[in-house]
């Protein structure tokens, strides 16, 4: 009987994770870029509005690029924040939200180092500093000299040490950074290296939450919530320098 009882116990005390999870299952877990720049807070709040209006909520772990893609798609994490379209290919239990929550645009940062930008062939002779886990910009610099930082506010600091001959970052968190710094001998160079959209991802567990995300989103396009946030986040920075 005693034995019995225990063995029913441990059944029980076996149980208590999972009973504890779905009473938390309106709260989604969310990993993203370590840096809080402009664009992450575009997402932020685009995404915050969209699972609430499906009567959900999000906590935001900001992790390493490299650590935030794996924890979402291992399952540690329910989601990744935003990344750019195909990020599916390499992490297999990504499942794509298919509306976009912004533009990104990567561009070069320079401290003097000027030269005519004809695509990501042109920065082979320079060594180019980025924040480590931005797939788009590893994947396009196979091969060339790179100096990785955590940050971009790092990246920019090793290029003013002369580590780095120049800076690849998403335009507005670059200049948002630099802003902060009081930095304006860094310039950036034109034209953009690439333009492109990008959208929220979640692990595949929670794939039946994508219609619903979905609809949610595109009626916050078509209402202009969506523009309105990303207008709202730049002006707030604009006003804060």
């Amino acid at each position: 009987m005693q034995r019995r009882t225990l063995l029913q116990l441990a059944c029980l005390s076996g149980l208590l994770p999972s009973l504890a999870l779905s009473q938390d299952s309106k709260l989604l877990q969310i990993s993203t870029l370590i840096e809080k720049d402009p664009a992450t807070k575009i997402a932020e709040r685009i995404m915050e509005i969209a699972y609430r209006k499906l009567g959900m909520s999000m906590n935001i772990h900001y992790l390493p690029g490299e650590r935030s893609l794996r924890s979402a798609n291992n399952g540690e994490m329910d989601a990744e924040l935003y990344r750019k379209l195909g990020m599916d290919r390499d992490y297999p239990n990504l499942v794509i939200v298919p509306v976009p929550l912004l533009t990104y645009e990567i561009v070069i940062f320079t401290n003097g180092t000027n030269f005519v930008v004809s695509g990501w062939e042109s920065l082979r002779p320079y060594t180019i500093g980025f924040v480590k886990g931005i797939k788009i910009i590893e994947q396009n610099t196979t091969g060339m000299k790179l100096e990785s930082a955590p940050t971009v506010r790092q990246a920019f600091q090793k290029m003013l040490l002369g580590r780095s001959d120049i800076v690849v970052s998403n335009r507005i968190s670059g200049q948002a950074v630099l802003d902060e710094m009081k930095q304006t001998d860094i310039t950036v160079l034109t034209p953009p290296l690439a333009t492109f959209p990008v959208f929220h991802y979640l692990n595949k567990k929670h794939a039946a939450l994508v219609p619903a995300l979905t609809e949610v989103l595109q009626k916050m396009q078509k209402d202009k919530t969506i523009e309105g946030i990303q207008h709202a986040v730049l002006a707030e920075i604009q006003r804060g320098n």
